[in-house]
Protein backbone atom coordinates (compact mmCIF):
# COMPACT_ATOMS: atom_id res chain seq x y z
CA UNK A 1 0.00 0.00 0.00
CA UNK A 2 2.75 2.48 1.06
CA UNK A 3 4.96 1.03 -2.23
CA UNK A 4 1.82 2.26 -4.36
CA UNK A 5 1.70 5.72 -2.29
CA UNK A 6 5.38 6.35 -3.03
CA UNK A 7 5.07 5.19 -6.39
CA UNK A 8 1.90 7.28 -7.08
CA UNK A 9 3.40 10.20 -5.59
CA UNK A 10 6.63 10.66 -7.74
CA UNK A 11 4.86 10.09 -11.22
CA UNK A 12 3.01 12.99 -10.07
CA UNK A 13 6.37 15.08 -9.44
CA UNK A 14 7.34 14.05 -12.48
CA UNK A 15 4.00 14.84 -14.68
CA UNK A 16 4.54 17.94 -12.96
CA UNK A 17 8.32 18.93 -14.08
CA UNK A 18 7.62 17.97 -17.31
CA UNK A 19 4.68 20.25 -17.52
CA UNK A 20 6.67 23.27 -16.59
CA UNK A 21 9.45 22.64 -18.70
CA UNK A 22 7.26 22.19 -21.55
CA UNK A 23 5.69 25.40 -21.11
CA UNK A 24 8.67 27.18 -20.59
CA UNK A 25 10.17 25.91 -23.88
CA UNK A 26 7.11 26.87 -25.74
CA UNK A 27 7.34 30.65 -24.33
CA UNK A 28 11.29 30.58 -25.11
CA UNK A 29 13.21 34.02 -24.16
CA UNK A 30 11.66 37.43 -24.52
CA UNK A 31 12.64 39.45 -27.39
CA UNK A 32 16.05 41.64 -26.89
CA UNK A 33 15.86 45.07 -26.46
CA UNK A 34 17.60 47.55 -28.84
CA UNK A 35 17.43 51.10 -29.70
CA UNK A 36 16.44 52.00 -33.20
CA UNK A 37 16.34 55.78 -35.18
CA UNK A 38 13.90 55.58 -38.06
CA UNK A 39 15.07 57.45 -40.83
CA UNK A 40 13.81 59.69 -43.55
CA UNK A 41 15.08 60.95 -46.88
CA UNK A 42 16.74 64.73 -46.78
CA UNK A 43 18.61 66.88 -49.22
CA UNK A 44 22.01 67.39 -47.25
CA UNK A 45 25.07 69.86 -48.64
CA UNK A 46 27.91 67.90 -49.12
CA UNK A 47 31.10 69.23 -47.78
CA UNK A 48 35.03 68.51 -47.77
CA UNK A 49 37.29 69.28 -45.34
CA UNK A 50 40.11 71.09 -47.24
CA UNK A 51 43.52 72.61 -45.16
CA UNK A 52 44.48 75.91 -46.29
CA UNK A 53 46.55 79.22 -45.01
CA UNK A 54 46.15 82.62 -44.68
CA UNK A 55 47.14 85.21 -46.81
CA UNK A 56 46.59 89.08 -46.60
CA UNK A 57 44.39 90.65 -49.47
CA UNK A 58 47.17 93.17 -50.01
CA UNK A 59 50.59 92.97 -49.24
CA UNK A 60 53.42 95.80 -49.93
CA UNK A 61 57.48 95.48 -49.56
CA UNK A 62 58.59 98.72 -48.22
CA UNK A 63 61.85 99.59 -49.96
CA UNK A 64 64.25 102.25 -51.12
CA UNK A 65 64.41 104.19 -54.24
CA UNK A 66 67.97 105.82 -53.23
CA UNK A 67 70.54 105.50 -51.26
CA UNK A 68 71.28 107.05 -48.28
CA UNK A 69 71.43 106.83 -44.41
CA UNK A 70 68.60 106.20 -42.68
CA UNK A 71 68.22 109.55 -40.67
CA UNK A 72 64.88 108.57 -38.39
CA UNK A 73 61.84 106.18 -38.56
CA UNK A 74 58.47 107.29 -38.26
CA UNK A 75 56.23 104.77 -37.00
CA UNK A 76 55.86 102.04 -34.20
CA UNK A 77 56.07 98.48 -35.53
CA UNK A 78 52.99 96.52 -35.74
CA UNK A 79 51.01 99.30 -35.99
CA UNK A 80 48.36 100.81 -38.87
CA UNK A 81 49.72 103.14 -41.33
CA UNK A 82 47.88 104.73 -44.05
CA UNK A 83 48.77 104.68 -47.78
CA UNK A 84 51.27 107.71 -48.32
CA UNK A 85 52.11 107.85 -44.74
CA UNK A 86 56.12 108.82 -44.12
CA UNK A 87 57.73 106.02 -42.89
CA UNK A 88 61.41 106.79 -42.78
CA UNK A 89 63.29 109.24 -43.74
CA UNK A 90 66.66 109.16 -45.96
CA UNK A 91 69.82 111.71 -45.69
CA UNK A 92 68.65 114.82 -47.99
CA UNK A 93 72.05 116.52 -48.88
CA UNK A 94 73.02 114.98 -51.76
CA UNK A 95 69.66 114.97 -53.12
CA UNK A 96 68.94 118.86 -52.26
CA UNK A 97 72.25 119.82 -53.70
CA UNK A 98 71.57 117.79 -57.19
CA UNK A 99 68.18 119.52 -57.22
CA UNK A 100 69.71 122.85 -56.76
CA UNK A 101 72.46 122.17 -59.78
CA UNK A 102 69.60 121.27 -61.61
CA UNK A 103 67.55 124.86 -61.53
CA UNK A 104 70.59 126.47 -62.09
CA UNK A 105 70.84 124.74 -65.18
CA UNK A 106 67.55 125.25 -66.32
CA UNK A 107 68.38 128.81 -65.76
CA UNK A 108 71.02 128.90 -67.61
CA UNK A 109 69.20 126.95 -70.38
CA UNK A 110 66.21 129.20 -70.35
CA UNK A 111 68.96 132.52 -70.95
CA UNK A 112 70.74 130.89 -73.82
CA UNK A 113 66.46 130.22 -75.64
CA UNK A 114 66.70 133.94 -75.16
CA UNK A 115 69.67 135.35 -76.60
CA UNK A 116 69.09 132.24 -79.70
CA UNK A 117 65.17 133.50 -79.98
CA UNK A 118 66.73 137.07 -80.21
CA UNK A 119 69.88 136.24 -82.65
CA UNK A 120 67.37 134.33 -84.92
CA UNK A 121 64.74 137.56 -84.80
CA UNK A 122 67.36 139.35 -86.15
CA UNK A 123 68.81 137.45 -89.02
CA UNK A 124 65.21 137.16 -89.90
CA UNK A 125 64.47 140.33 -89.98
CA UNK A 126 68.21 141.17 -92.17
CA UNK A 127 67.13 138.16 -94.36
CA UNK A 128 63.83 139.88 -95.41
CA UNK A 129 65.87 143.43 -95.92
CA UNK A 130 68.58 141.15 -98.43
CA UNK A 131 70.97 141.73 -95.98
CA UNK A 132 71.58 138.21 -94.60
CA UNK A 133 71.70 135.32 -96.21
CA UNK A 134 69.99 132.23 -96.72
CA UNK A 135 72.45 129.86 -94.72
CA UNK A 136 73.00 132.40 -91.83
CA UNK A 137 69.16 132.29 -91.36
CA UNK A 138 69.15 128.54 -91.24
CA UNK A 139 72.07 128.76 -88.58
CA UNK A 140 70.28 131.06 -86.48
CA UNK A 141 66.91 128.90 -86.44
CA UNK A 142 69.20 125.31 -85.55
CA UNK A 143 70.67 127.05 -82.86
CA UNK A 144 67.39 128.39 -81.39
CA UNK A 145 65.78 125.10 -81.74
CA UNK A 146 69.18 123.33 -80.15
CA UNK A 147 68.75 125.83 -77.28
CA UNK A 148 64.96 124.76 -76.59
CA UNK A 149 66.02 120.80 -76.39
CA UNK A 150 69.03 122.47 -73.89
CA UNK A 151 65.79 123.76 -71.72
CA UNK A 152 63.79 121.01 -72.17
CA UNK A 153 66.72 118.44 -71.13
CA UNK A 154 67.72 120.76 -68.09
CA UNK A 155 63.80 120.86 -67.04
CA UNK A 156 63.93 116.93 -67.13
CA UNK A 157 66.66 116.45 -65.02
CA UNK A 158 65.43 119.02 -62.20
CA UNK A 159 62.26 116.77 -62.28
CA UNK A 160 64.20 113.95 -61.85
CA UNK A 161 65.73 115.39 -59.01
CA UNK A 162 63.29 116.73 -57.18
CA UNK A 163 61.92 113.06 -57.75
CA UNK A 164 65.07 111.62 -55.93
CA UNK A 165 64.77 114.28 -53.39
CA UNK A 166 60.92 113.43 -52.70
CA UNK A 167 61.90 109.71 -52.49
CA UNK A 168 64.17 110.43 -48.90
CA UNK A 169 60.57 110.26 -47.65
CA UNK A 170 59.97 106.52 -47.93
CA UNK A 171 56.12 106.37 -47.60
CA UNK A 172 53.88 103.67 -47.17
CA UNK A 173 52.48 102.21 -50.85
CA UNK A 174 48.84 100.75 -49.39
CA UNK A 175 47.08 100.93 -46.32
CA UNK A 176 47.57 98.34 -43.58
CA UNK A 177 49.44 96.58 -40.45
CA UNK A 178 53.02 97.09 -40.36
CA UNK A 179 55.73 94.89 -39.48
CA UNK A 180 59.01 94.80 -37.40
CA UNK A 181 61.40 97.02 -39.34
CA UNK A 182 64.58 95.60 -40.30
CA UNK A 183 66.73 98.52 -40.69
CA UNK A 184 67.44 101.83 -37.72
CA UNK A 185 68.46 105.20 -37.88
CA UNK A 186 71.81 105.30 -38.85
CA UNK A 187 71.28 102.53 -41.44
CA UNK A 188 72.77 102.67 -45.11
CA UNK A 189 70.23 102.00 -47.73
CA UNK A 190 70.64 101.24 -51.42
CA UNK A 191 67.69 100.87 -53.92
CA UNK A 192 68.76 97.79 -55.53
CA UNK A 193 69.15 96.14 -51.77
CA UNK A 194 67.46 92.91 -51.99
CA UNK A 195 65.85 92.73 -48.50
CA UNK A 196 63.08 94.83 -47.44
CA UNK A 197 62.69 97.54 -44.59
CA UNK A 198 59.85 96.53 -43.49
CA UNK A 199 56.08 95.14 -44.46
CA UNK A 200 52.60 96.26 -44.64
CA UNK A 201 49.77 93.58 -44.81
CA UNK A 202 46.24 94.45 -45.40
CA UNK A 203 44.13 92.23 -42.94
CA UNK A 204 40.98 93.90 -42.51
CA UNK A 205 40.12 91.46 -45.43
CA UNK A 206 41.90 88.17 -46.09
CA UNK A 207 42.45 85.63 -48.56
CA UNK A 208 42.31 81.78 -47.61
CA UNK A 209 44.21 79.33 -49.75
CA UNK A 210 43.60 75.93 -49.63
CA UNK A 211 44.59 73.06 -51.74
CA UNK A 212 42.22 70.28 -53.26
CA UNK A 213 43.65 66.95 -55.40
CA UNK A 214 42.79 67.15 -59.15
CA UNK A 215 40.92 63.65 -58.31
CA UNK A 216 38.61 65.21 -55.95
CA UNK A 217 37.87 68.63 -58.72
CA UNK A 218 37.20 65.84 -61.30
CA UNK A 219 34.71 63.93 -59.46
CA UNK A 220 33.12 67.11 -58.28
CA UNK A 221 32.99 67.91 -61.75
CA UNK A 222 31.31 64.85 -63.34
CA UNK A 223 29.07 64.77 -60.08
CA UNK A 224 27.50 68.18 -61.13
CA UNK A 225 27.61 67.03 -64.94
CA UNK A 226 25.54 64.06 -64.22
CA UNK A 227 22.99 65.89 -62.48
CA UNK A 228 23.66 63.53 -59.22
CA UNK A 229 24.53 66.76 -57.09
CA UNK A 230 23.45 70.09 -57.39
CA UNK A 231 25.07 73.67 -56.07
CA UNK A 232 22.91 75.97 -53.81
CA UNK A 233 25.46 77.43 -51.33
CA UNK A 234 28.34 79.07 -51.97
CA UNK A 235 29.32 79.83 -48.56
CA UNK A 236 32.06 78.60 -47.00
CA UNK A 237 32.85 77.76 -43.45
CA UNK A 238 36.42 78.19 -41.64
CA UNK A 239 37.82 76.30 -38.63
CA UNK A 240 40.54 77.68 -36.89
CA UNK A 241 43.76 76.28 -35.54
CA UNK A 242 42.08 75.54 -32.08
CA UNK A 243 39.30 74.08 -33.01
CA UNK A 244 36.52 76.16 -32.78
CA UNK A 245 34.68 77.64 -35.76
CA UNK A 246 35.06 81.03 -37.34
CA UNK A 247 32.17 83.47 -37.37
CA UNK A 248 32.35 84.68 -40.68
CA UNK A 249 31.28 83.45 -43.84
CA UNK A 250 33.71 83.49 -46.92
CA UNK A 251 33.28 82.85 -50.18
CA UNK A 252 35.07 81.45 -53.16
CA UNK A 253 36.64 84.01 -55.24
CA UNK A 254 39.04 82.13 -57.55
CA UNK A 255 40.57 79.11 -58.46
CA UNK A 256 44.84 78.35 -59.69
CA UNK A 257 44.34 77.12 -63.31
CA UNK A 258 47.32 74.75 -62.85
CA UNK A 259 47.89 71.45 -60.94
CA UNK A 260 50.41 70.96 -59.02
CA UNK A 261 53.01 68.58 -60.33
CA UNK A 262 54.83 67.65 -57.30
CA UNK A 263 51.93 66.96 -55.56
CA UNK A 264 48.55 66.72 -57.48
CA UNK A 265 46.58 69.55 -56.08
CA UNK A 266 44.75 72.91 -56.76
CA UNK A 267 44.87 76.10 -54.99
CA UNK A 268 41.36 77.62 -54.18
CA UNK A 269 41.51 80.74 -52.91
CA UNK A 270 38.53 81.91 -50.73
CA UNK A 271 37.59 85.65 -49.30
CA UNK A 272 36.64 86.64 -45.72
CA UNK A 273 36.00 89.29 -43.59
CA UNK A 274 38.30 89.85 -41.33
CA UNK A 275 36.71 92.85 -38.77
CA UNK A 276 38.56 91.72 -35.51
CA UNK A 277 42.24 90.74 -37.10
CA UNK A 278 41.60 87.45 -35.79
CA UNK A 279 43.23 86.41 -38.82
CA UNK A 280 46.94 86.16 -38.97
CA UNK A 281 48.81 85.51 -42.71
CA UNK A 282 50.31 82.08 -42.64
CA UNK A 283 47.74 80.89 -39.73
CA UNK A 284 47.06 76.98 -40.46
CA UNK A 285 43.03 76.36 -40.79
CA UNK A 286 40.83 74.32 -42.01
CA UNK A 287 38.23 75.78 -44.75
CA UNK A 288 34.60 73.43 -44.98
CA UNK A 289 34.15 73.97 -48.64
CA UNK A 290 31.01 72.85 -50.25
CA UNK A 291 30.74 70.34 -53.06
CA UNK A 292 27.43 70.32 -53.96
CA UNK A 293 23.80 69.64 -52.89
CA UNK A 294 22.21 65.99 -53.32
CA UNK A 295 18.94 64.96 -52.70
CA UNK A 296 16.86 61.40 -50.86
CA UNK A 297 20.06 60.47 -48.59
CA UNK A 298 19.67 59.64 -44.94
CA UNK A 299 21.26 60.75 -42.26
CA UNK A 300 22.46 57.87 -40.17
CA UNK A 301 24.07 57.98 -36.61
CA UNK A 302 27.69 56.64 -36.80
CA UNK A 303 27.10 54.29 -34.23
CA UNK A 304 24.41 52.10 -36.39
CA UNK A 305 27.19 51.74 -39.10
CA UNK A 306 29.31 48.86 -39.03
CA UNK A 307 31.88 47.13 -41.20
CA UNK A 308 31.93 43.64 -42.78
CA UNK A 309 35.27 41.83 -43.31
CA UNK A 310 36.09 43.56 -46.04
CA UNK A 311 35.18 47.16 -45.00
CA UNK A 312 31.87 47.83 -46.48
CA UNK A 313 29.39 49.58 -44.60
CA UNK A 314 26.10 48.03 -43.36
CA UNK A 315 23.57 48.59 -40.84
CA UNK A 316 21.01 46.22 -38.71
CA UNK A 317 17.52 47.22 -39.57
CA UNK A 318 14.30 46.21 -38.04
CA UNK A 319 11.63 45.50 -39.78
CA UNK A 320 7.63 45.57 -39.79
CA UNK A 321 7.77 42.09 -38.06
CA UNK A 322 10.50 43.45 -35.91
CA UNK A 323 12.81 41.17 -37.05
CA UNK A 324 16.66 42.10 -37.98
CA UNK A 325 17.76 42.32 -41.71
CA UNK A 326 21.18 43.07 -42.79
CA UNK A 327 21.61 46.31 -45.40
CA UNK A 328 24.60 46.75 -47.44
CA UNK A 329 25.45 51.18 -47.46
CA UNK A 330 26.62 53.11 -49.41
CA UNK A 331 28.02 55.97 -47.26
CA UNK A 332 29.15 59.15 -49.19
CA UNK A 333 30.83 61.17 -46.14
CA UNK A 334 30.37 62.08 -42.62
CA UNK A 335 28.69 64.40 -41.22
CA UNK A 336 28.86 65.63 -37.41
CA UNK A 337 27.32 62.42 -35.57
CA UNK A 338 26.16 61.03 -38.71
CA UNK A 339 27.03 59.33 -41.78
CA UNK A 340 25.49 60.46 -45.53
CA UNK A 341 24.12 57.41 -46.57
CA UNK A 342 23.10 57.48 -50.70
CA UNK A 343 21.91 53.74 -51.05
CA UNK A 344 20.66 51.12 -49.01
CA UNK A 345 17.94 52.09 -46.90
CA UNK A 346 14.71 52.95 -47.18
CA UNK A 347 11.97 55.97 -46.07
CA UNK A 348 11.07 54.51 -42.31
CA UNK A 349 13.91 52.23 -42.13
CA UNK A 350 14.51 51.70 -38.26
CA UNK A 351 18.22 51.61 -37.73
CA UNK A 352 19.52 49.89 -34.83
CA UNK A 353 22.35 52.12 -32.70
CA UNK A 354 22.61 50.68 -29.39
CA UNK A 355 22.42 47.04 -28.90
CA UNK A 356 24.00 45.56 -32.03
CA UNK A 357 26.41 43.56 -30.24
CA UNK A 358 23.47 41.22 -28.58
CA UNK A 359 21.51 40.45 -32.09
CA UNK A 360 22.21 39.47 -35.58
CA UNK A 361 19.93 39.08 -39.12
CA UNK A 362 17.13 37.18 -38.37
CA UNK A 363 16.60 37.84 -34.39
CA UNK A 364 13.15 39.19 -33.32
CA UNK A 365 13.87 42.46 -31.37
CA UNK A 366 11.83 44.83 -29.11
CA UNK A 367 12.98 48.26 -30.93
CA UNK A 368 12.57 51.57 -28.84
CA UNK A 369 12.78 54.42 -30.52
CA UNK A 370 16.23 56.67 -30.02
CA UNK A 371 15.62 59.70 -28.09
CA UNK A 372 16.02 63.18 -29.64
CA UNK A 373 18.89 64.85 -28.10
CA UNK A 374 17.47 67.61 -25.19
CA UNK A 375 18.51 71.07 -25.62
CA UNK A 376 20.21 73.24 -23.14
CA UNK A 377 19.90 69.90 -20.56
CA UNK A 378 23.39 70.76 -19.78
CA UNK A 379 21.89 74.11 -17.98
CA UNK A 380 18.97 72.50 -16.05
CA UNK A 381 20.90 72.29 -13.36
CA UNK A 382 22.47 75.49 -12.51
CA UNK A 383 18.96 77.50 -13.28
CA UNK A 384 17.55 75.14 -11.09
CA UNK A 385 20.21 76.33 -8.29
CA UNK A 386 19.50 79.82 -8.98
CA UNK A 387 15.81 79.29 -8.92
Amino acid sequence: MVSRQITGFIAAVLTAVSLGTGASAQDGPPPTAVTVKTVQPETVTLTSILPGRVRPSDEAEVRPQVNGIIIERLFEEGSDVEAGQVLYRVDRGTYEAALAQARASVSQAEAQLRAADREADRVSTLSERGVSSAATEDNAISARDAAKAALALAQAQLDSAQLELDRTDIRARLSGKIGFSDVSAGALVTASQADPMAVIRAIDEVYVDVTQSAAEVLAWHRRMKSGETHMTDNEVRLRLADGSDYDQVGMLTAAEPHVNEATGVVVLRLKFDNPEELLIPGMYVQVEMPTGTIDDVFLTPMEGVSRDRRGNPTALVVNDDNVVELRQLTVLQDRGSNWVVQSGLEAGDRVIVEGLQKVAPGATVAPEEMEPPVVGAAETPNQADRG
